[in-house]
């Protein structure tokens, strides 16, 4: 259990929170939280979550990240961490405008639709397997409050595992129609190969990564729910991008996946 009192809490979780609304990024919160207090990063990004949830988000479901090696080695963490999708971080089908964004950068994934709740505290493979409604190709806006993306596990936990926007691509395929193992990515950026991978440098399936974050979601009393989305977290390196960038992936045997990326004003 944390020995990180309520105040400490809070003052790390306004930190991210001025941040992300002054669009100034900030210190790492580590100075506060340390490195490995899982339990007290987790808090500052529940505290963020109610704050946003107050203010009229709508939670339609989750981001795993840190699952692929290549990113871990990144960031110099080596454990996956969640947080939370709100409805207005899905821009798919338009723009992605950087008024919304820091120190963004691309990954491309697999995002899950489920149709069944996982409120089970015995799931296994085949559980989350069946509660998947369809996979769609999808590229996840990563972002981070911290500046410099000068991040330890702790900070990205609690600056909601350093979330963003997500695009959806097309294609919609039941996992009969589509192995997510089995896949390959390539992604690109102004038609320049920036990133490739497969399923299973995501924990060595993206259905494992379901399943961690099914059994985590379960345990911390907020169960995934039918109707939500799950990114599975990378199928490679992620890249940064700016203003006029094109993004582009390609999930074999899913679809493909693209965002613009432009600094007019989205109003």
């Amino acid at each position: 259990m944390t020995s990180i009192d309520q105040a400490v809490i809070n003052e790390a979780a306004e930190r991210l929170r001025t941040a992300a609304e002054g669009r100034v990024p900030c210190a790492p919160v580590r100075d506060l939280l340390g490195t490995e207090d899982m339990e007290a990063a987790y808090r500052v990004q529940q505290l963020l979550t109610a704050w946003r949830l107050n203010a009229g988000s709508v939670v339609t479901g989750r981001k795993i990240g840190l699952t692929s090696s290549a990113v871990q080695a990144q960031l110099g963490v080596d454990q996956p961490d969640f947080g939370f999708l709100f409805g207005d971080m899905d821009v798919s089908g338009g723009d992605v405008h950087m008024v919304r964004l820091l120190q963004p950068k691309a990954e491309a994934e697999i995002a899950f639709v489920l149709s069944d709740d996982l409120d089970d505290p015995d799931l296994g493979p085949a559980d989350v397997r069946a509660a998947v409604a369809h996979a769609a190709p999808a590229l996840e806006i990563v972002d981070s409050r911290v500046a410099d993306w000068d991040i330890s596990l702790t900070d990205t936990v609690a600056d909601n595992a350093s979330s963003g926007l997500y695009v959806l691509g097309d294609a919609r395929l039941r996992l009969d129609e589509f192995e997510p193992r089995a896949t390959t990515m390539r992604m690109y950026v102004n038609d320049v190969r920036v990133s490739e991978g497969n399923g299973a440098a995501c924990l060595g399936d993206p259905l494992n990564a379901l399943l961690w974050l099914a059994r985590t979601a379960h345990a911390l009393g907020e169960p995934l729910r039918a109707g939500q989305v799950v990114l599975s977290g990378a199928l490679g390196p992620m890249a940064r991008v700016a203003a006029g960038d094109r993004v582009h992936a390609e999930i074999s045997g899913l679809g493909t996946v693209s965002a613009t990326f432009t600094d007019k004003d989205s109003a």
